[in-house]
C-alpha cells in the first residue's frame, strides 16, 4: 500500500517475507483506484491490510456505500500507523457484525523502525479515544517532562522510546543526532516530539506534537518549510502555517500587498501538493503574545463557506452535461448549492484526500477506462471547467482506441 519512500513499505514487505506470506503488489495507482483496490482484496484473498487512517477512511466508505464489504471477507488482521486513528473511523470500520477480523492502531516513526506500540482497537471499550497501546517486545517507553523528570499516571509528557529498533545516529549529522536521542543508563531513546499520557490501564495517548512537525493524511510535513517558502515573497513580513481539524493547512499571512492566488501560485510553483495550504488568511497584522512571538490562539478561525467561491466577479454556471455532473458532484462534497465553475478548488477548503476522491468519483460517474484521467492533472487544474476538459478529452481517448480494432503482433 505505501510507496517506497515512506518508511511503511519496509514492515509492509519484509514482515510477510519473514513469515512465508504472499505479497499482494497493487499497479501505481492501486490505492486511489477504490473499486480496483476492492477487487484485489476480494480476487487474491487478501487476509492482511496496512495503511493510514485517510486512506482507510475512503476506502471503507467506498465499500459500505457500492455494498462490496463483502470483498473483504478473507481479512483477518487490518492495521492502521501514521495519523491518529479517531473514534469516527474506528465505527466506520468495525459497525458492521459481518466483519471478523482484528484492527489494530499502532504508532512509531522512521527512528524507531516504524511501529513500536500497538493496540488491538475494541469497539465497545474505546468510545472517547483510541489509544497506541503499548509497546512492542523489546521496545521501552519513557514519559519526561521539561525538565527530563518521569511524569505520573494521566499526567502528559514527552515519549521517549528506547529499544532494539532504535537508530544509532543520523549519517553524518551529529548535531541533530545529539538533539534528538537521550542516554539513560547506557541505552539510548529517541526523542519523539509526540506529547503522550498514560492510564492507570497501562496503555499510551498520544495528545499531539511538542513541535510543529505534523503529519497530515499519511505525510509528514515540516510546518516552518511552507513558512521558510511563503516568506521568500518580499511583501510578507510574517506568516504563520497551521493544520487545521486535521484536514486542512491554514496560512496565516501578514501583508498588504498580495492576494490568496498570488500566494497559491507561489506555493505551487515550490512546493508538493500536500504542502500547499488550503486556505490563505492575509492579515494586517498578526496577533502577539507578552513575548512578542505570534499568539497562535488568538489567529481568526478560517470559514471556507465565506471564502470568495470565484475567481471572477460573476457566477459561472455550468454549460455542458460534463460541467453539470462534475459541479452536481463538488456541490455534493462541499454542501453548497451554487460554485462557480472557475472555483479553484483549494479556496473552499479542498485538499489532497479530496482530489483523490474526485479521481475515484469521476472514473466511476463517467465510466473511464484505466489510465485515461491523470490525478495530477486534476492538481494542476483545480476547477470545475478543467476538470470537465481533462474528463472529456479522457472520454475521447476510450472512443479513439474503440476505433481502431485489436491486431496480433
Amino acid at each position: 500500500m505505501a510507496r517506497c519512500s515512506f518508511d511503511n513499505h519496509v514492515q509492509e514487505i519484509i514482515g510477510p517475507l519473514i513469515i512465508g506470506a504472499t505479497i499482494v503488489m497493487l499497479h501505481p495507482r492501486g490505492t486511489v483506484e477504490l473499486n480496483y483496490l476492492a477487487k484485489i482484496m476480494r480476487n487474491k484473498q487478501v487476509t492482511y491490510m496496512h495503511s493510514v487512517p485517510s486512506l482507510l477512511r475512503n476506502f471503507f466508505t467506498f465499500l459500505k456505500q457500492n455494498h462490496y464489504l463483502h470483498f473483504i471477507k478473507y481479512l483477518r488482521s487490518l492495521c492502521t500507523i501514521g495519523e491518529p486513528c479517531s473514534i469516527k473511523l474506528v465505527n466506520l470500520i468495525l459497525t458492521d457484525p459481518t466483519q471478523h477480523f482484528i484492527f489494530w492502531n499502532w504508532y512509531g516513526i522512521t527512528e524507531t523502525t516504524v511501529a513500536c506500540t500497538f493496540y488491538p482497537v475494541n469497539v465497545k471499550v474505546d468510545t472517547d479515544s483510541i489509544p497506541i497501546g503499548r509497546p512492542l517486545p523489546n521496545y521501552r517507553q519513557l514519559l519526561l517532562d521539561n525538565f527530563l523528570q518521569s511524569v505520573i499516571i494521566n499526567q502528559k509528557g514527552e515519549l521517549f522510546i528506547g529499544g532494539v529498533g532504535v537508530f544509532a545516529s543520523y549519517l553524518e549529522r551529529d548535531d541533530l543526532t545529539e538533539r534528538a536521542v537521550l542516554e539513560v543508563d547506557g541505552e539510548i531513546f529517541y526523542r519523539t516530539g509526540d506529547i503522550v499520557r498514560i492510564m492507570p490501564s497501562g496503555l499510551l495517548h498520544c495528545d499531539g506534537r511538542k513541535d510543529f512537525q505534523i503529519k497530515l493524511h499519511g505525510q509528514r510535513i515540516e510546518l516552518g518549510e511552507i513558512e521558510r517558502s511563503l516568506l521568500n515573497i518580499t511583501s510578507i513580513s510574517a506568516c504563520v502555517v497551521m493544520k487545521w481539524n486535521n484536514d486542512h493547512l491554514v496560512a496565516y499571512v501578514q501583508s498588504s500587498h498580495i492576494n490568496e492566488e498570488q500566494l497559491r501560485q507561489h506555493c505551487q510553483s515550490r512546493l508538493p501538493p500536500h504542502m500547499i495550504p488550503s486556505i490563505f488568511i492575509i492579515l494586517e497584522k498578526l496577533p502577539l503574545n507578552q513575548n512578542g512571538k505570534v499568539d497562535r490562539k488568538q489567529l481568526p478561525s478560517p470559514h471556507f463557506s465565506s471564502v470568495h467561491s470565484t475567481n471572477s466577479i460573476e457566477l459561472l454556471l455550468p454549460t455542458n452535461d460534463i460541467e453539470l455532473s462534475i459541479h452536481h458532484i463538488w456541490c455534493e462534497i462541499f454542501k453548497q448549492n451554487q460554485i462557480s465553475i472557475d472555483t479553484n478548488i483549494f479556496t473552499i477548503g479542498g485538499h489532497s484526500l479530496l482530489m483523490m476522491q474526485l479521481f475515484h468519483r469521476y472514473n466511476f460517474e463517467f465510466h473511464l477506462e484505466t489510465n485515461t484521467l491523470s490525478i495530477s492533472n486534476l492538481f494542476q487544474h483545480p476547477t470545475i471547467i478543467h476538470h470537465a476538459q481533462l474528463i472529456h478529452q479522457s472520454i475521447n481517448a476510450i472512443h479513439t482506441l474503440d476505433d481502431h480494432p485489436w491486431s496480433s503482433l
